[in-house]
C-alpha cells in the first residue's frame, strides 16, 4: 500500500471541496454548508500533517532515537484526529446551536445541494482510491482497520464520516426548503458536529495505546513465536516482549533457553539464523533482540 498517495490525493480533493464549499457558504448563510467548509479545511490541514509526519518518520536513527522515529506517524496521525474531528465537531456543534435557537434566513438552497453533492462525490473517489491501493498491495479494509495505520484509518473514516455528513446536510436542506424552517440548518450542523465528536473520540483513544507503547497483536507474536520454537536448537522460549514501533516497524526481544550441547559458535550461528528467519518472515520486524538463557 502506498500511504502517500492516499494522503495526497486526500490533499487535493480537499482543496477543492474548501474553495466549493465556502463560497456556497458565505453566499447563502447555511450553517450546514459552512460546518462543511471548516470540515474540509481541517481535513486538509490534517492531510498535510500526515504527509508530514511519513517523512519525518524516515529519517534514519541517531543517538537520542536508535530505534527511529517511526513513531512520528502515531504522533502526527494523533494530532490530526484532534483537528480533523473533535476541532471541527466542536466548532459544527456551536456553530449549529446557534442557527437553531436562532435561526436566520437560509438563501441560495439550489447552490447550497449543488456543492454539498459535490462533497458527497469527492468522498465516494476518496474511499476509491483506499480501495484501489488496498486492492493492489492484496489487502482489505478489515486488514487495514486491524493495522496500526492509524494515519491512513483516519483518512479513511474522514471520507466515511464525510459520506454520512453529505446526506444528513441533504436531507437539512431539503427540510429547510420544504417547511422554510431555519432552525432545522442548525440540527443538521449539530448532528454533523456530534457525529465527528463520536468519531474523533473513538479514533483518539485508539492512537493513545499506540504513542504510549502497544506490543504486536496477541496472534501475530503467538505466530512469531512458534515461528522460533519449530528451531530444533530452540528448547523454549522464556519470555517475548513487542512494541509497535510505527505502522511498518516493530521491536521484538526474546528470552530464548536454546538446547544443551551447544558450542559458543553454534549458539551464535542459532541466534543469527533464528533472527533472519523471523526477519524474513515478518519484515515490519526491524529490530530483533534474543538474549540466550540456559
Amino acid at each position: 500500500m502506498r500511504p502517500q498517495v492516499i494522503l495526497v490525493a486526500t490533499l487535493l480533493l480537499n482543496a477543492a471541496l474548501f474553495t466549493l464549499n465556502w463560497t456556497v457558504a458565505v453566499a447563502s448563510g447555511s450553517r450546514v454548508v459552512l460546518a462543511e467548509a471548516i470540515y474540509a479545511i481541517t481535513d486538509l490541514i490534517g492531510s498535510a500533517l500526515l504527509i508530514g509526519g511519513l517523512y519525518l518518520s524516515q529519517r534514519p536513527p541517531d543517538y537520542q532515537h536508535p530505534f527511529g522515529f517511526g513513531k512520528e506517524r502515531f504522533f502526527w496521525a494523533f494530532v490530526s484526529i484532534v483537528v480533523t474531528f473533535t476541532t471541527t465537531g466542536m466548532v459544527a456543534l456551536i456553530t449549529g446551536i446557534e442557527q437553531a435557537t436562532a435561526p436566520h434566513v437560509v438563501t441560495h438552497l439550489g447552490e447550497s445541494v449543488l456543492v454539498i453533492s459535490a462533497t458527497l462525490g469527492v468522498s465516494l473517489i476518496g474511499i476509491w482510491v483506499t480501495l484501489r491501493e488496498l486492492r493492489q498491495s492484496q489487502e482489505t479494509i478489515q486488514t487495514l482497520l486491524e493495522s496500526a495505520h492509524e494515519g491512513l484509518k483516519s483518512i479513511f473514516f474522514q471520507d466515511l464520516v464525510a459520506i454520512v455528513g453529505a446526506i444528513v446536510a441533504l436531507g437539512g436542506i431539503l427540510v429547510v426548503y420544504r417547511t422554510h424552517d431555519y432552525a432545522a440548518d442548525g440540527i443538521t450542523a449539530m448532528v454533523e458536529g456530534f457525529l465527528l465528536v463520536a468519531t474523533g473520540f473513538v479514533l483518539t483513544a485508539e492512537s493513545r495505546g499506540y504513542l504510549v507503547g502497544r506490543a504486536l497483536e496477541p496472534d501475530v507474536a503467538r505466530a512469531m513465536l512458534s515461528l522460533v520454537e519449530r528451531d530444533p536448537r530452540v528448547a523454549r522460549v522464556r519470555s517475548a516482549q513487542s512494541m509497535q514501533l510505527g505502522p511498518d516497524d516493530a521491536l521484538i526481544a526474546l528470552r530464548i533457553n536454546f538446547q544443551d550441547g551447544l558450542t559458543t559458535d553454534q549458539l551464535e550461528a542459532a541466534i543469527d539464523q533464528v533472527g533472519h528467519a523471523l526477519r524474513t518472515t515478518y519484515p515490519i520486524l526491524r529490530h530483533i533482540i534474543i538474549e540466550p538463557e540456559s
